[in-house]
């Protein structure tokens, strides 16, 4: 059904939550429209409410806050607001079988399990071709101790998760010891919601889930009451905005023990001895909270999720779905006048179990590719923010423009034996060896969003129609790339 008419604009229409989220946008992000900019990269990092900035400088202005792990009265008030965030967190994530470990961010997170997994065990990682590389730099851990790893691939239709496929490698390796699944709520590049039965198929044939939450939780609510992974990573400046160098590892109580570390630093430790040169590790959360806490930061985030509840995740995932639904349509409709599409959309076109994160590209009548880094350049001139490259996620970047891996192999070859001139950029490196262009736009909605930011994009892809990539002058003398 379409949700909006050919002939009329954008801002002729408007959405059942406009509203709500109109008067949100007034009251906690008015900047953006004092400052004349649109923002669609929510993906890539979340925009913080007014009120949470005045909230939490109020706080700081009127407590004393110490460096934890003492008794004095600066660090108790330290003590007492970081567990209130704790607990907080595992009240939002229903996590009270959870421990929760405050990271620098979920990249921080997920490192803890690369490190401490035991893959040198008769280990094996598996994960799926649409990951974050934070999730596939832990295979560099799984090689260095001895284990192996197996990517489960996806679609290329549909950028879903090929299903007989990931069934089979579930069941491969019943002869490995310590097996570990990879596995993205949400991807952070297509914002394809893959199906949660894989933690619980998972589960039942002997691995311990790794989730990757950190691109769905801005958007939809994670229970961990009903979808039990191992081990789950968050960021929360993605959620709200502020403050950023925070996140957590929310780890399965009865599968924190399988997670061993190999060092201690201060804060970590019952007590260590030089004499002995021995040590006993705290056995909770501690473990891993290494050095001293960002004691200022982590009471915001307390005040970031009652931010959050007071609008309500539900409402937020309706307000989502809404505006990427009219912007996958808008999209379709963007036509040369041959009748060729402006916009090449990857991944799923409708709303179907997706997220607000679209990944596209630009082509011209005869189907020549808009470099991406030229349409941010352009967009960057309209006070336009989104996003371009391959989004820390090869995998989706590969499939999408057909790689194989003797492309690839190529590729890493002629980048040992060759010097590479890092001002050029490695997507366009690869793009002048296989001659195919590589990486895409991003664009992504969150709760700032309007439906007047949509328009103002529209209104720019609209400024492509017709245009040839040959003419334009800045695109001449380097090659035109289907």
């Amino acid at each position: 059904m379409r949700l909006f008419g050919k002939q009329k604009s954008i801002s002729s229409y408007s959405l059942p939550t406009d509203d709500y989220f109109n008067s949100l946008r007034d009251k906690e992000f008015s900047r953006l429209d004092k400052l004349g900019q649109t923002y669609l990269d929510f993906t890539g990092g979340n925009l913080h409410p007014s009120s949470l900035l005045e909230m939490h400088y109020q706080l700081l202005q009127k407590t004393i806050l110490g460096n934890p792990h003492s008794t004095n009265p600066s660090s108790q008030m330290s003590t007492k607001l970081v567990e209130e965030a704790r607990n907080k967190i595992l009240q939002y994530f229903n996590a009270d079988d959870y421990y929760c470990i405050f990271t620098s961010n979920a990249s921080g997170a997920l490192k803890i399990v690369g490190e401490c997994y035991p893959f040198e065990d008769n280990g094996h990682f598996l994960l799926i071709s649409d990951n974050h590389n934070s999730v596939n730099g832990i295979r560099e851990y799984c090689k260095s101790k001895g284990g192996d790893f197996t990517y489960s691939p996806i679609r290329q239709s549909d950028l879903r998760i090929d299903e007989q496929k990931l069934e089979e490698n579930l069941r491969s390796f019943d002869h490995k010891k310590n097996k570990l699944f990879g596995f993205p709520a949400q991807s952070n590049v297509s914002g394809v919601k893959h199906d949660w039965k894989w933690v619980e198929i998972a589960k039942k044939q002997g691995w311990d889930v790794l989730l990757d939450a950190a691109a769905f939780v801005p958007t939809c609510k994670l229970d961990l009451k009903q979808v039990q992974p191992d081990f789950v990573s968050v960021s929360f400046y993605k959620i709200f905005g502020f403050p950023t160098g925070i996140g957590c590892l929310l780890v399965k109580k009865d599968s924190f023990p399988k997670l061993k570390k190999h060092w201690f630093a201060g804060g970590t430790v019952d007590y260590v001895s030089v004499k002995e040169s021995n040590h006993l590790l705290i056995a909770n959360h501690e473990r891993f909270e290494n050095g001293t806490l960002n004691y200022l930061d982590i009471p915001a985030v307390k005040l970031g999720l009652d931010f959050i509840e007071s609008i309500g995740i539900e409402r937020i995932r309706t307000r989502i779905v809404e505006l990427t639904g009219l912007f996958l349509q808008e999209m379709a409709n963007k036509k040369h006048s041959n009748g060729t599409s402006v916009v090449r959309l990857f991944g799923p076109q409708d709303t179907d179990q997706r997220g607000g994160t679209v990944i596209l590209n630009f082509q011209d009548p005869e189907g020549n590719t808009f470099p991406f880094d030229w349409v941010e350049h352009q967009a960057n001139k309209e006070l336009i923010s989104i996003r371009s490259g391959c989004f820390c996620n090869p995998g989706i970047d590969e499939i999408n423009h057909c790689i194989s891996n003797e492309e690839m192999t190529q590729y890493f070859t002629s980048r040992k034996e060759k010097e590479f001139d890092s001002t050029t950029g490695y997507l366009k490196y690869m793009s002048q060896q296989i001659g195919r262009m590589r990486g895409a736009t991003r664009v992504s909605f969150g709760i700032a969003t309007t439906t007047k930011d949509i328009e103002k994009f529209v209104k720019f892809v609209s400024k492509l129609q017709n245009k040839s990539v040959k003419d334009i002058d800045e695109l001449k003398g380097g090659g035109v790339l289907k």
